[in-house]
């Protein structure tokens, strides 16, 4: 599901069971609430969705993602890389290129935000045609995610694109 948030990036807004819940690691995380973020500059990076993908899979090897030791574990990451190569396709095609990507993770959700200056509102392709070529990046993310939007830079120009997966079981 897309949505186009009114909240900065990192807040996901009211939680109905408790307070808002951050993408940046709280001040004094609480037991089980550890959240570890990495960041990527891409401003101007030649190749920013091959650097991206393997910034991502080495922060999924630091976080015993991979290697992976089933199949179901596999898929998650290669579902992660996927949308990583989606996102950044996107800000690469669509609005002059990503300036930073952001990884972060706790034990349940794994969440990806591309920082861009572009305009435009992601979505996906409506009707979706699966025998066309291009324009299935977002129909991608809409279906391996369990949610993801867009929240514009209160600044100005410019947003971020977020989605979030469930870390393996």
């Amino acid at each position: 599901m897309s949505t186009t948030r009114p909240y900065s990036p990192g807040d996901r807004g009211p939680d109905p069971d408790g307070p808002a819940a951050s993408a940046a690691p709280p001040a004094t995380p609480s037991p089980g609430q550890h959240r570890q973020l990495r960041r990527l500059h891409l401003i101007g990076a030649s190749g920013a969705v091959p650097r991206a993908r393997d910034f991502t899979r080495e922060a999924l090897r630091d976080w015993g993602w991979l290697p992976a030791a089933t199949a179901d574990q596999r898929a998650a990451a290669e579902d992660v890389l996927l949308v990583v190569s989606e996102l950044v396709t996107n800000a690469c095609l669509h609005a002059d290129g990503p300036e930073e990507l952001r990884v972060s993770c706790n034990a349940k959700v794994l969440r990806l935000e591309v920082v861009d200056l572009g305009t435009g509102t992601p979505a996906p392709r409506t009707p979706h045609r699966a025998g066309r070529p291009g324009g299935h990046g977002m129909f991608i993310v809409q279906r391996l995610c369990l949610d993801w939007g867009v929240v514009r830079n209160a600044e100005g120009s410019g947003k971020t694109v977020w989605a979030e997966l469930a870390a393996p079981a």
